[in-house]
């Protein structure tokens, strides 16, 4: 667990919570930031760090329904170590499921790694992402820095605005 300063939730798990005390966990409360799969768009799926989580849930919406939509994700991580879900995104079910995936390393590279190191840029999303002509749905999850860049760059780069849903995260308070 990691405690953000000046964060809502993680001084209070960091610090007051204990192991055994019991928590109650909702899902999610909205229907906006969801993939159906009725729709046959192309989808391309923006990740930064921990973000992949409810992009994680589409993927396996995908699967679940056996959609032969195809799905792009771009995958932002500090390092190998810290991809979430890395097992699952290494070995497609059932031959070619059609998720391709993208990664981008910010502090350290797998062995080999012939990219670059960085924040997510234009010419990541363009190597990653569907060009705007395909109007495909857009998802970006992460922290509030990470999601604002990502969706200014799907915008410059001709994407529409409203085919972009973002969810973020981080400190709140100024």
């Amino acid at each position: 667990m990691q405690r953000v300063p000046d964060g809502e939730v993680s001084p209070y798990l960091t610090e007051v919570y204990s192991v055994g005390d019991l928590v109650e966990v909702r899902g999610p409360l909205g229907g906006w930031f969801v993939w159906r799969p009725a729709e046959t768009e192309p989808v391309l799926l923006i990740a930064g760090g921990s973000g992949i989580v409810p992009l994680m849930a589409m993927v396996r919406a995908r699967r679940a329904a056996r959609s032969r939509t195809p799905f792009r994700l771009l995958y932002s991580v500090r390092s190998p170590a810290e991809v979430y879900y890395a097992r699952e995104l290494a070995q497609p079910t059932r031959g070619d499921d059609g998720l391709d995936v993208t990664y981008v390393y910010t502090r350290s590279a797998p062995q080999g790694w012939t990219g670059k190191l960085g924040r997510i840029g234009i010419a990541d999303i363009n190597r990653g992402g569907w060009p705007p002509e395909f109007e495909p749905s857009c998802f970006v999850c992460g922290p509030t820095g990470f999601v604002e860049t990502a969706a200014n760059i799907l915008v410059a780069l001709g994407h529409a605005p409203g085919h972009i849903k973002t969810e973020r995260f981080g400190p709140s308070g100024g």
